[in-house]
């Protein structure tokens, strides 16, 4: 009969392709995790890896179990859950994957709020792009994504719109911008530019606010690319250009000094999301967890507002 605990660790050093990290992440010895797999691999009497030192490849075999093995360790999660919710307890494992600025900026405070409602839930957050997190969504790594990119093209995904997050220009305070505090779509491309990259939810926001305008971001000076908001507020500070920069990331940093520029007749902001997928059935605790968005939590949808 299949182990339920085998395919566990299967899946980790399949995610991992390391039996080293796999038994970091599982608090385990990396022998016994190459013992589990040995027996896993035994028991179906096929390779799962391909070992070449310490260096891990899936073989087809190996490919083929990793979403049926999914399946069923999610299943049996389901199962321990809903049985132990028949004594009035909420108990179980969340897995959020979030983009950085809801992952810093959003979502502790409400976990902390969820977590008093219901303290034997416990919640494990993955910090990623995006496009990463929805990745995670759809192959059942984690249970809610919260970003600011909707796919309604993606029937299985559920959204729920959480809050609405502002981007303001900030320009440094000696700037002749800032002297102004608001310019208009045409004095943008006398700017140097200091932004996120393309695929990240604030530079997704500008680019479409701007081309409204008739202003394309091919035709900003583009300095730098950063993959960190905060990176990009310090570096505007220190004079290097101008950015745009999530309100959320500027309402925390009270020791950068810069200006806030606002575009005339332009407002830039992104609806951030918590996604799930229907594909895969909810526990006990995930309901709990969406239906607390919904009924316990104010949806915010001003130019920004605290969550």
């Amino acid at each position: 009969m299949l182990d339920i605990h085998q395919l566990h660790i299967f899946l980790v050093s399949a995610e991992t392709l390391s039996f080293t990290q796999a038994a970091h992440r599982l608090h385990m010895s990396q022998p016994s995790v190459s013992q589990h797999i040995q027996l896993l691999e035994r028991h179906f009497n096929c390779d799962l890896f391909l070992r070449n030192g310490r260096v891990l490849e899936l073989t087809d075999a190996g490919m083929t179990l990793v979403p049926m093995a999914r399946e069923a360790v999610a299943l049996s999660v389901r199962i321990d859950e809903t049985m132990a919710s028949l004594k009035g307890d909420v108990i179980g494992h969340l897995m959020v994957g979030c983009s950085t600025t809801p992952g810093k900026y959003v979502l502790p405070q409400l976990l902390a709020h969820f977590h008093e409602r219901y303290p034997k839930v416990r919640v494990t957050c993955n910090v990623c792009s995006q496009n990463s997190a929805l990745k995670m969504l759809w192959n059942g790594e984690v249970h809610f994504a919260l970003v600011s990119l909707e796919r309604e093209h993606q029937p299985d995904f559920e959204y729920y719109r959480y809050l609405c997050d502002r981007i303001q220009m900030i320009t440094p305070l000696d700037h002749p911008w800032a002297q102004k505090g608001e310019i208009t779509l045409d004095d943008l491309t006398s700017g140097r530019y200091i932004l996120r990259e393309d695929t990240s939810g604030t530079y997704i926001a500008v680019s479409e606010s701007l081309g409204r305008g008739g202003v394309s971001m091919a035709d900003l000076d583009n300095l730098l690319t950063l993959g960190n908001s905060e990176a990009i507020a310090l570096a505007v500070q220190e004079g290097l250009g101008v950015g745009f920069v999530s309100e959320i990331i500027l309402d925390r940093l009270n020791s950068v000094q810069v200006a806030r520029v606002n575009i005339r007749d332009v407002a830039i902001q992104r609806e951030i999301f918590f996604t799930r997928n229907l594909r895969h059935p909810a526990t006990v605790a995930q309901n709990a967890f969406w239906n607390f968005l919904q009924t316990e939590q104010q949806v915010y949808c001003k130019e920004y507002s605290a969550v």
